[in-house]
Formats: structure tokens, sequence, C-alpha cells
């Protein structure tokens, strides 16, 4: 079920917003109401959240427009009730590469507390006092919660934009590895303090702390198994002898295979040459279309991608992450060698354990 409605796509980016947002809405909206019993006060303040929102998206976009210049694309932008997301297909591996990705992000916010200082000043708005002579509390209140968006971003709560820089520094001097731990137990440290903060105070910091907590010791976790598999070939941790399948076979014939085998996924080869793969969600719509005495080379869209033997482990599950794919083939010159599956590395990694510890 998508949580999320597309609000549209700029810079070839998409935008959505979680239904959870609209929560946020209704609980200033009728706060405000019940405080000021306003409804032109309760507008105002929801006017006040989408204005925050639209520089909390404008934020993100600094993290995806300059981890776009490094090469590496976003997927899309969500807003939550605690902020705004923007899924990267990775993170920089060169530790200035993510120092600037992460600052990008709280430099659009000094940008933007910057242009409303420069309209309230002429104006004679006085920073420290509620209105000004021209009375301009919205744009007062907008440039301080981008003052305090700067400021709380950049604690080192990691994976938030602060946790992220000093993970960058402290790469710079430490690997990788011990650089990330380092940084997500500050992270962690630094949720204690917001869910502490959450109970006698805002109950959104609760929330955030909750997303720090888990998302610090979740990254710690994807890091270790990076590294654990950098420097490791594809032809390692293939499964070299999968069952394949040829074009004149018939889907009813390949669906015997998935019901009485775990293989999932069919490489379809002639003579080592590889023509496609036929996975197991195409087979399962061909059949409930009615076409299961059809010819598997009928049903194949294309040759499909896949990936060298020599090729790094860690680069082609990020790949197969990417296309959204359980198993990948494998060649070698052209010749189809092996296929590569979540399962195939386990057994990997579970024998090289073995043998590490005999």
């Amino acid at each position: 079920m998508n949580w999320s409605w597309k609000l549209g796509r700029l810079a070839g980016i998409d935008v959505y917003m979680h239904w959870t947002f609209l929560l946020l809405l209704g609980f200033v909206g009728l706060t405000d109401l019940q405080e000021s019993g306003s409804v032109v006060a309760a507008v105002k303040g929801v006017g006040l959240v989408v204005a925050v929102f639209v520089c909390v998206v404008l934020h993100e976009y600094g993290h995806a427009l300059t981890a776009r210049y490094y090469g590496i694309p976003t997927r899309d932008i969500t807003l939550l009730p605690i902020g705004g997301v923007a899924r990267l297909e990775r993170m920089p591996d060169d530790p200035r590469q993510e120092l600037w990705v992460a600052l990008a992000g709280p430099a659009v916010n000094v940008v933007i507390a910057g242009l409303l200082a420069a309209i309230l000043i002429p104006l004679g708005v006085a920073f420290l006092e509620p209105t000004g002579r021209l009375q301009a509390p919205f744009l007062q209140s907008l440039m301080f919660i981008n003052i305090g968006l700067i400021f709380f971003n950049m604690l080192p709560a990691f994976p938030m934009d602060g946790g992220r820089v000093l993970r960058a520094l402290l790469a710079h001097w430490l690997d990788y590895g011990r650089a990330t731990d380092i940084a997500a137990r500050v992270g962690q440290g630094m949720a204690v303090l917001f869910a502490i903060g959450g109970i006698f105070g805002n109950p959104m910091l609760f929330l955030i702390a909750v997303f720090v907590f888990f998302g610090a010791a979740a990254e710690a976790r994807n890091v270790r198994s990076r590294l654990m598999m950098a420097g490791v070939p594809v032809r390692d941790a293939m499964n070299p002898r999968p069952l394949t399948i040829p074009p004149d076979a018939t889907l009813l014939q390949v669906a015997d295979h998935l019901i009485t085998g775990p293989q999932r996924d069919f490489p379809v080869v002639v003579e080592d040459r590889l023509l496609g793969m036929l996975r197991r969600d195409e087979l399962m719509q061909a059949l409930n279309q009615g076409r299961a005495g059809t010819y598997v080379g009928e049903n194949l869209t294309g040759n499909g991608e896949a990936a060298d033997e020599a090729e790094m482990l860690n680069r082609v599950l990020e790949r197969m992450g990417q296309r959204g794919v359980t198993s990948m083939p494998v060649t070698q010159e052209g010749r189809f060698v092996g296929l590569l599956t979540p399962e195939s590395v386990g057994q990997f990694f579970s024998i090289r354990a073995a043998n590490r510890a005999g």
C-alpha cells in the first residue's frame, strides 16, 4: 500500500507527502483555533507550517543536488511530520563528498534565513520583538525557525546532518567503519536526550529520538556489511550452477520448477548465451493472464542486465537494490557463468566465517 501522495517533480526528483503530514496540519490548526478562538489565527498557523516545510523541501534539495554533482542520483524526497527525507541511491564513499552533501542542506536554511533577514531589516522589524513597525511576525517566525533548523540539524545525531558531518570528519583520521561506529554511538546518545526532552517537553522530539536511535544502528550495520563485502568479486559469491531454462520451454514447465525448487528467478540461456531473465513476478503475472502454454522466449521483454564476474560484490548488490531485483545473472566475456542471489551471498559468507573460525 502506498502511504504517500506525489506532490510534483522538480529537477528530475519526485516529491511525496506522507499521509501523516496531514495529521500535523490538522493538529496545528485545531490547537491554534482552541487557543485563539480565531479561524484566521488557525489558518496562519497552518500556513506557517506549510511555509516551514517548503523550506524543508529546499533543504532536502540541497542534499540531493549536491549528491547529483558527485554522480549520485536521488530516488525521491518525502515529507514526514518530523521533517523531510531525501533517498539518495547511496552515500558518497569519499568523506569529503559526504561532508559537502551533509552541509548542503543546512546551507540552504542559512540562505533562506539570510534572505528573510535582508527583507526584515530594511522594514525596521526588530528581531527580538514579536512585531515590528510593519507587523511582520510571519516572516520573523519563518526566519527564526530556519535558524533553529540550522542548529538542530547540525547536532551530532547520526544519521542526521550533523552526525554525517561528524562521521565525515572522523573518517579523515580513522577508517570508515570505526568512524561510523563512533558517530552511531554519539547519535544514539543524542537520541536518548531527545527522548527525555520528548517525555517532559515536546512529544515530537520523542519521534525524532526513535528515528535517530534505530537509524544510527541500521546505518552502522549497513556500513559493516558493505565493508565486509568490499574487495569480494561476484564470482566468489554467485551460484555457479543455477537452474537455467531454454527459450522453447513453456511457462507451465517453469512453474513446476518454481514449485519444486528453491529458485525464484530463471536465467534464459542458449549455449552459454544469456537471452534474459524470467523472474517470479513476471511468471506469476503471465500465468494469471492465462499464458501458461506460451513459450518462455515469447515472454521476454529484453536481454536484461547482467553483472561481470569480476565486478565487486558490494557494487552489484547496490545495483540490485536500486533495480528492485533479488537476483542478477553473471557473465564472463559475454558467457553466462552463474546467478547472484541473497542465498548464494549468505552461503559464501557462512562458509568464509566457518573457515576463519576453524
